[in-house]
C-alpha cells in the first residue's frame, strides 16, 4: 500500500512540476513517451505519460512503455524510492537483481535526473533569513 501511494504522489508531484517549474518543463521538452514503475510480482504498477511538456500519471500497466523499472516487491520499491542516496540504492538493487530495467536505459537516466526537481525546498532557518 505504501508503494502504491508513493507512486501516486510521485505522479501528482510531476504533474504539478510540469505545470509550474520552468526547469522541469525544459527537461520535458521534445519528449513524448510512457514509462512505468512496477513490482515484479505484478501487484503494483503505475505508468506515467509525458506529452506536450506535461506529465500524467495513471494506475496500472502501460501497453508499450519506453522503459520500465521493476522492483522485486512493494516493500523493496518503497525503501529504494525513499532511500537517502537513491542513486546508490538503485545501483545496488540492479546489481543484486532486485531491480529490473527494461527498455531505453538513457531514458532511465533522464528520469532519475528529473527527481532533483521534485524534492521540496527546505525552509530557511531563522538564522539564515537574517
Amino acid at each position: 500500500m505504501k508503494l502504491r501511494f508513493l507512486l501516486w504522489a510521485l505522479g501528482r508531484m510531476m504533474a504539478k512540476a510540469s505545470r509550474s517549474n520552468n526547469a522541469f518543463q525544459q527537461q520535458l521538452a521534445g519528449k513524448e513517451l510512457t514509462f512505468m514503475l512496477h513490482t515484479l510480482d505484478g501487484k503494483v504498477a503505475r505508468h506515467f505519460v509525458v506529452a506536450n511538456n506535461r506529465v500524467e500519471s495513471r494506475a496500472g500497466v502501460a501497453q508499450d512503455p519506453a522503459f520500465s523499472i521493476g522492483f522485486k516487491d512493494a516493500a523493496f520499491g518503497f525503501a529504494t524510492l525513499q532511500a537517502k542516496n537513491k542513486q546508490l540504492a538503485f545501483m545496488q538493487g540492479i546489481q543484486d537483481k532486485n531491480i529490473q530495467i527494461q527498455g531505453d536505459t538513457k531514458l532511465v537516466m533522464w528520469f532519475q535526473g528529473l527527481m532533483k526537481y521534485l524534492t521540496p525546498k527546505k525552509p530557511k532557518s531563522p538564522a539564515q533569513a537574517k
